[in-house]
């Protein structure tokens, strides 16, 4: 199976908080991250794919040590810019390999916004889940969002639609939707009067069951699932959802 494009956060860092900055809901999440840190006793939280900070930032507002790892230097150091970033612990590198790169324990581990999509390996999937589950302290949370994704096709797909329309920009989606491997390519097509750049992404979904049955081959198990950061229950229709795992006993 071919890797994520290794350029995704040079592709998307200079957009990336135009973008995405306001996906779900960062206070929302940096609440519900937070509180259940200090329920854990633990009050520190491992963001894996920190990103531009998006959360990570505002989780430290509300008192917590933040770790964060992350795999691209561009992200990296969009964050490293960004005021109060200094209260963070940021480490560049695979989040497969969070519990060689940093020392836990952690009473919550982050793993926002599609993140675990984006390795396309489900063995490194299954690896990041591990890794979680052995930086987690005993009574902590793995924290986990996605997409909730349909029945997927019986054959290939693929489709073009325009996802961003501007004065000065259009932005075209093209995809191709592999159900065999569960996996989604896709470009992000931006053009702007000073020419077209292409933005590169791949993502290898899970649906709930799969999401689940990983999770208990890493050592864990779900204890709550949420239509939102708030803590509303998963309803039907739902386009996202939040998983929060703990250690199996």
């Amino acid at each position: 199976m071919e890797p994520s494009p290794p350029d995704y956060g040079d592709s998307f860092a200079d957009v990336y908080d135009d973008w995405y900055g306001h996906v779900t809901d960062p206070d929302a999440t940096a609440d519900r991250a937070a509180a259940l840190a200090r329920e854990a006793g633990v009050p520190r939280v491992l963001e894996l794919g920190i990103g531009s900070g998006r959360l990570a930032l505002p989780i430290a507002d509300r008192g917590i040590d933040v770790v964060g790892i992350d795999s691209s230097p561009a992200m990296v150091d969009l964050l490293a810019a960004k005021s109060g970033a200094e209260r963070i612990e940021v480490h560049r590198g695979d989040m497969t390999e969070a519990d060689a790169l940093v020392d836990g324990p952690f009473g919550a581990v982050l793993i926002a916004f599609n993140t675990l999509f984006n390795v396309v390996d489900p063995d490194d999937q299954t690896r990041v889940l591990t890794a979680a589950a052995q930086l987690c302290a005993p009574d902590g949370s793995v924290l986990i969002e996605t997409a909730v994704w349909p029945d997927p096709p019986e054959s290939r797909e693929r489709g073009l639609s325009t996802s961003r329309v501007d004065l000065d920009r259009v932005v075209l989606s093209a995809t191709d939707h592999d159900p065999a491997t569960q996996v989604v390519t896709g470009q992000h097509i931006d053009i702007t009067e000073a020419g077209t750049r292409l933005r590169p992404w791949r993502i290898r979904y899970l649906t709930l069951p799969q999401l689940d049955a990983m999770a208990t081959d890493a050592g864990l198990e779900l204890a709550d699932r949420w239509g939102d950061w708030s803590g509303r229950p998963l309803a039907a229709g739902d386009p996202t959802q939040i998983s929060r795992f703990v250690i199996a006993r």
